[in-house]
């Protein structure tokens, strides 16, 4: 019942014309060459046959085609000389815009989200997988019921649907609303259950380390590497949607669970990051990340400053980070080798996940890091703890101290993660 309001994908092959303009008002203009690259591979990783790329300049979107009128003509003439299936546009578009190139062009038209979204509805493999995706595609979809039909007008009839009447444009926005509401129970579900085995590997006291970075850039390649996992890993964007989640043993830590995520891009569509959520914010509850990025792209520091947005929008961009610049093999100019900051903590590995480079170098960084974290706290002590108000001042991590009205002692501490855990794993 659902798979009518799926974005149409038809079995491989679709001529497409792809849509791209330099929108002097984007934030993204600057980038124009790298992001019009990774449109390009987007729509292969769709399945599309690119028959042409249109390009342009737009001082504004115009309010009917996006682009203007001249350009709009243009693509409607692409359309017919190479009989193009579909044609995709690399920016967000209004339905009514979307309604309009159609009526224009003669064909499908997708922006940017519902290729983003196609892309996501071929890739999903498990069951939350496959939830998280058709939940994005309906919340997208609800908002453009009105493509998808010529006969709004009309009101429904027959045997049993005589009365008041409901036209079929309400009809389908009730359907898509009452399957969105069971998705989400379901999802509901899953993410309590995810809780509960975040929740024992707190209590087993397991450092989590998960691993984020932009599409493509070799995440799964480094999980399987780390774990000896089987990890689906391949060349193309969005490979990997299903966060998998195994333990290794790192010497002086003990065993720790590493979770590989979903890859991330700039202008992910926000209905994604909203059915993500539950697995997006596993890594709001790790203990480090693991930011992997592809030391061979042309545009490294663009999509370092992406992942950190996205981070940002779920809360997770003040979470200890560890940028891991993988793929070192493609240049040889790049050596395996840890980086460290003014404080001689790892800031950087460069490593190489497919070839096996620098994987030892990066384990040695995380040990440092874990073992070496500092926690910044309050601790209050009874009047007969005083052995260990004495070795919080032998360690020289009280900042400040005082006293409250019942005698105990309020200690402000910067503290080293493991000697916190150390000390009062079973004081208080």
């Amino acid at each position: 019942m659902t798979k009518e309001f799926f974005i149409s994908r038809e079995k491989g092959g679709e001529r497409a014309v792809l849509v791209q303009m330099r929108v002097y008002q984007s934030e993204h203009h600057d980038h124009f060459e790298d992001a019009l690259t990774e449109f390009e591979e987007l729509a292969v990783s769709a399945g599309a046959k690119i028959v042409e790329v249109i390009a342009g300049k737009l001082p504004t979107a115009h309010p009917k085609y996006f682009v203007g009128e001249g350009k709009a003509q243009e693509i409607a003439d692409a359309v017919k000389t190479h009989h193009a299936d579909v044609v995709i546009f690399n920016h967000a578009l209004s339905p009514g815009q979307a309604r309009n190139c159609e009526e224009l062009f003669g064909c499908r038209v997708h922006d940017r989200a519902e290729l983003i979204l196609d892309i996501f509805s071929q890739r999903a493999r498990t069951f939350e997988g496959k939830l998280q995706v058709e939940l994005a595609q309906l919340e997208h979809i609800s908002t453009r019921l009105v493509r998808g039909w010529t006969h709004l007008e009309r009101q429904k009839g027959g045997i049993g649907l005589r009365g008041p009447g409901e036209t079929q444009l309400e009809t389908d926005r009730r359907l898509v609303a009452g399957r969105i509401k069971s998705i989400k129970k379901r999802l509901e579900k899953v993410e309590k259950q995810r809780e509960q085995s975040r929740r024992a590997r707190e209590k087993s006291e397991m450092p989590i380390i998960s691993i984020v970075g932009y599409t493509n850039a070799g995440k799964s390649t480094l999980f399987n590497q780390l774990t000896d996992a089987t990890v689906y890993v391949a060349d193309r964007l969005f490979a990997t949607l299903d966060t998998t989640c195994r333990n290794i043993h790192l010497a002086k830590l003990g065993d720790v669970a590493i979770a590989d995520t979903v890859g991330f891009i700039r202008q992910l569509p926000h209905e994604l990051i909203a059915a993500f959520k539950a697995t997006l914010e596993e890594t709001r509850f790790a203990d480090l990340l693991l930011h992997v990025v592809d030391s061979h792209a042309d545009n490294t520091t663009q999509m370092i400053v992406d992942v950190n947005n996205i981070l940002n929008d779920i809360g997770a961009n003040d979470m200890p980070q560890l940028t891991v610049m993988n793929k070192i093999d493609l240049n040889p100019d790049f050596k395996a080798r840890i980086d460290y900051d003014a404080k001689k903590m790892p800031k950087r590995v460069w490593i190489s996940s497919e070839k096996n480079i620098g994987i030892d170098l990066l384990k040695q960084a995380i040990v440092e890091l874990l073992t070496k974290r500092m926690v910044r706290c309050t601790v209050t002590l009874q009047p007969d703890q005083g052995k260990l108000r004495a070795k919080c001042y032998a360690l020289g991590v009280v900042k400040s101290e005082s006293v409250d009205e019942i005698g105990q002692w309020l200690l402000d501490l910067e503290i080293q993660q493991l000697d916190f855990e150390r000390l009062f794993r079973t004081q208080v």
